[in-house]
């Protein structure tokens, strides 16, 4: 006989909206600005490490590098465009 099976939710990867609707992404500046919006939801998104835990810091640096390409891609598509109105959703794709 089998054990009964229990629906268990899918892991939800965490994510943060990064807003860039009030910067002039034609500009330098702008995306500059939101080139270091991106990397703080990275970092909030992937998480932090403890420095006794080597395994887990390597798999923070991946996190963060594959996290900021995605990302990155969205970015240069807004600044592109000079989109002013679709925010960029940064979501953690190892977790």
């Amino acid at each position: 006989f089998g054990q009964p099976a229990f629906a268990q939710p899918a892991p939800v990867s965490p994510n943060v909206i990064v807003q860039h609707k009030d910067l002039d992404l034609r500009t330098e500046s702008g995306a500059r600005t939101l080139d270091r919006r991106i990397w703080r939801a990275v970092v909030a998104v992937c998480g932090t490490a403890s420095d006794f835990d080597l395994e887990g810091k390597n798999d923070i640096q991946r996190c963060r590098q594959d996290t900021k390409t995605l990302a990155s891609a969205q970015a240069e598509l807004a600044v592109a465009s000079a989109s002013r109105g679709e925010p960029i959703r940064v979501s953690s794709i190892q977790k």
